[in-house]
């Protein structure tokens, strides 16, 4: 491959003879080793190399974009023309700007140089654990793979930002069978940086598992009634990034159509709740170092024991509302651990589920929500009585935020994110 910043060099002079004279643009090389097995069996290992590119064009607060996955001599010249018309013929707007200079950085994570007999082992070693714990579980697919790539991004201001990256990863699409009954499918995955522990044992990879082994014999929920709903973290990091776009995103302060839109300051959810970004965090693998614009990121927190900080505003954002900057634009969230253990948790439930999949479309503006609960099971009692045939579930976004029962002990980190387990009082559950 070619050297990345010899591209970039290429491009600069590009954008001079084209006269653009305000821009940013990034550049990415990358390498993926991809390991696939489908019904237990080995099927491609593959080496894909690939590149992409993006810029963005401003001229008389007017802006541009174009992008592809060629970095050729003539792919750049595509790319700069295309951009400079479209930022000819866009509408004004003097909220588009880019970052003033910040001083060049390198940046490297990850695992650069990967032990791929090692990541094969431990393939290996949990197509055989789950082979012999859980016989009744059937891996539809599996991918390992180990990512690697190396970006630069540039703009007009002089700003210079380049990274090196690499990472293993691993996902799993699973379903089980008794040879009577067999149950619809469930997936996750995780990323890492070491292959110190099983495969099996990192984010919530046996819960599925053992879920999904549980999950043969289903029931439906009779009636309709207003229940406690525990959130897995996969599904407590989904509905929490509801509200904060709901309530927080850049697009509903921009039009005034957020129901927090002057909220900053006062409590808007439980005090149990923190939300913070953080992609410094150990926890947090790739977590990102610069943003869109061209600012070095900064970890924030979003809601602070219930109380709402700040809006999730870019440059953009921050310049066509006139309120406060956040410099990260990545998911590297992090929701602080409660008090409660996941056991205590699920024993004080009188009557409600445990939600292990949603399928439901955007919320409402006012936040209200309504889907299809999977892979889910029903607690009474304190007790797990049954795994669930598809039910209902409906409520609003603010409320979720504000009925928060507990927030349990237990985090689980899947390379990408911090999460709990969260139960929530007042949610409608319902029969099909």
């Amino acid at each position: 491959m070619a050297n990345i910043r010899d591209i970039a060099d290429s491009f600069d002079k590009i954008i001079k003879d084209k006269g653009i004279e305000k821009f940013k643009y990034t550049l990415t090389e990358s390498e993926k080793r991809e390991l696939n097995v489908e019904n237990g069996e080995f099927k491609l290992f593959r080496t894909v190399f690939s590149n992409s590119g993006s810029i963005k064009v401003f001229k008389d607060n007017k802006i541009g974009s174009a992008s592809g996955n060629d970095l050729s001599e003539e792919a750049l010249e595509s790319f700069a023309a295309d951009a400079l018309a479209a930022a000819e013929s866009s509408p004004e707007d003097p909220a588009h700007d880019i970052a003033p200079y910040v001083e060049p950085h390198v940046f490297k994570q990850g695992i650069l140089e990967p032990d791929i007999d090692k990541f094969l082992e431990r393939l290996k070693e949990f197509l055989a654990t789950v082979a012999k714990e859980y016989p009744l579980v059937k891996i539809i697919q599996s991918t390992g793979s180990y990512d690697r790539w190396n970006w630069l991004s540039r703009n007009s201001n002089g700003t210079e930002f380049e990274g090196f990256g690499g990472q293993y990863g691993f996902s799993i699409e699973i379903c089980a069978s008794d040879g009577t009954n067999t149950t619809g499918f469930d997936y996750t995955g995780i990323g890492t940086n070491d292959l110190d522990k099983p495969f099996i044992e990192l984010g919530t990879i046996r819960r599925h598992i053992v879920d999904i082994q549980n999950s043969l014999v289903t029931e439906n929920v009779e009636g309709k009634f207003e229940g406690t709903v525990i959130f897995t973290p996969e599904l407590t990091g989904e509905f929490i990034g509801g509200v904060l776009g709901n309530y927080c995103g850049e697009g509903v302060v921009i039009d005034g159509t957020s129901q927090w839109l002057d909220k900053v300051g006062e409590k808007v959810a439980d005090e149990k709740l923190t939300v913070r970004f953080d992609p410094y965090d150990e926890r947090i693998n790739m977590g990102e170092r610069a943003t869109a614009n061209g600012f070095l990121s900064e970890p924030y927190t979003v809601i602070e024991k219930g109380v709402l900080k700040t809006h999730q505003l870019s440059l953009y954002g921050a310049n066509k509302t006139g309120r406060p900057l956040v410099k990260n634009t990545g998911w590297d969230i992090i929701i602080e651990p409660g008090d409660t253990s996941y056991d205590d948790m699920l024993a004080s439930v009188k009557k409600g589920i445990i939600l292990g999949r949603f399928s439901g479309g955007s919320p409402g503006a006012n936040g209200e929500f309504s889907g299809v609960a999977k892979n889910s099971f029903l607690v009474e009692d304190g007790k797990v009585k049954c795994a669930l045939s598809e039910c209902m579930i409906s409520g609003n976004l603010g409320e979720v935020v504000k009925n928060i029962r507990s927030i349990s002990k237990e985090l689980i980190c899947d390379g990408g994110s911090v999460l709990p387990y969260m139960a929530v009082d007042g949610i409608v559950i319902s029969g099909k």
